[in-house]
């Protein structure tokens, strides 16, 4: 049992491996009390999580992956064989040979695995990401997906009019949306499909039309006065209990309006594979959007909290980060979204101890979702991603059944 109040000492840093262990018995009580934790508890439950996750940050260090191992990632994230990769090395025998670390990547090389498999040239050769974007003047207004933002009826009902009618309402769409093309942050590689112009251009279009839906829900309902200093950990985590009800979605998005972050929910554009945006609109206002390009409840609830994490940590006046959480990224910032967002739902000291994760089956994932507080598909759907193991807890995952509770914002 924890102490009574009055009795608890002041944390203190970690120096043993008992007193480490009598800490992590604390914050597993702690998080037991769930949404019944006060203030003085949150932040006590807080502190001792960045005393653990410091100390045991001495013990274990992971090292960032190198050429190859990013490259062997990707293959047994794709499926692939090394036969597979021959258009990318020239033959068999070039492959088995960079792969065993006895030939080195050439710049051709580099060129065709960062175009064909999305891997970013910073960590095949280290290349820093283009820093000039495009601004308004630099766009090519004919390059928007004009049809398809008609047929969606983002524009004006233009008919037949000529091209040059369409590019005036597409560029009278955009310009209103007031977007800061330059600084927007997109998840992308710095080669390949993703960063054709095409699908540039479809991300910005689709970015304007959730700035012109989050103004609309700004003027029809009640969405609160942000105030930046809510943002905490322990935001993060009511967030995160929201999910075990399952009416979980519509109310994390009335959580959300309360605290003055408008919730877009908008399809993405074909080729864009975007999973959900954060961004704030010109007048301040913080904005999450969601695509439910994949109608799970795992899905949602992960991509939610990665988005709300980037508007507590990283994004700025004129900045919007556009996610595709299937993509690799080498970014610090989106790595710092996805650990406080598994953080929120369950923190690595008990996931790492749990026996959902150490023996993976319905009863353990039941149990762990019981003691937590959070929807059993959260935990089925890290297993099954942190395992490569897709065939597991399908049942588990809530398929199709987000669209069904968010009907009225979908």
């Amino acid at each position: 049992m924890v102490a009574s109040r009055q009795h608890l000492a002041a944390p203190r840093v970690i120096r043993t491996e008992e007193q480490n262990e009598a800490y992590l018995a604390e914050i597993m009580q702690l998080i037991a009390k769930g949404s019944s934790l006060d203030a003085e508890e949150n932040e006590r439950l807080e502190l001792l999580s960045v005393l653990v996750e410091a100390y045991e940050a001495t013990r274990f260090t992971f090292e960032p992956p190198d050429a190859i191992d990013a490259i062997q990632f990707r293959m047994q994230e794709r499926g692939l064989k090394k036969a597979d990769l021959i258009p990318y090395f020239g033959t068999s025998s070039r492959v088995s040979e960079v792969l065993g670390r006895k030939r080195p990547l050439t710049l051709p090389m580099i060129r065709e695995l960062s175009r064909g498999l999305g891997i970013s040239a910073e960590t095949l050769l280290g290349l820093a990401e283009p820093t000039t974007k495009p601004s308004p003047d630099d766009l090519d207004w004919s390059l928007f997906p004009a049809k398809e933002m008609s047929r969606r009826g983002w524009l004006q009902s233009l008919g037949d009019k000529a091209s040059g009618a369409m590019e005036q309402a597409v560029r009278s769409f955009i310009t209103d949306a007031g977007l800061q093309f330059g600084a927007a942050a997109f998840r992308r590689t710095i080669a390949g499909e993703a960063q054709s112009p095409a699908t540039r251009y479809s991300l910005y279009a689709w970015l304007a039309q959730v700035v012109q839906r989050a103004r609309v829900l700004k003027k029809q309902t009640k969405i609160a006065h942000y105030d930046h200093s809510v943002m905490s950990a322990a935001f993060l985590k009511e967030l995160a209990q929201l999910s075990w009800s399952e009416q979980g979605p519509s109310l994390a998005v009335e959580f959300l309006n309360s605290h003055g972050i408008a919730v877009v929910i908008e399809e993405h554009l074909k080729g864009t594979q975007l999973d959900g945006a954060a961004l704030r609109d010109l007048d301040g206002t913080p904005i999450v959007a969601l695509t439910l390009r994949y109608d799970r409840i795992d899905n949602f609830w992960f991509t939610l909290l990665h988005e709300v994490a980037h508007l507590w940590k990283h994004v700025g006046d004129h900045e919007a980060f556009l996610d595709d959480l299937d993509a690799s990224s080498e970014d610090r910032r989106e790595a710092e979204a996805n650990r406080l967002a598994r953080e929120a739902f369950i923190p690595r000291l008990i996931w790492k101890r749990s026996p959902a994760y150490l023996s993976p089956s319905r009863e353990t994932v039941l149990k762990l979702s019981h003691e937590l507080r959070i929807h059993p598909a959260i935990i089925a759907g890290r297993l099954r991603r942190e395992t490569g193991n897709y065939k597991i807890l399908g049942d588990l995952l809530g398929q199709g059944a987000v669209r069904r509770v968010l009907s009225h914002q979908a």
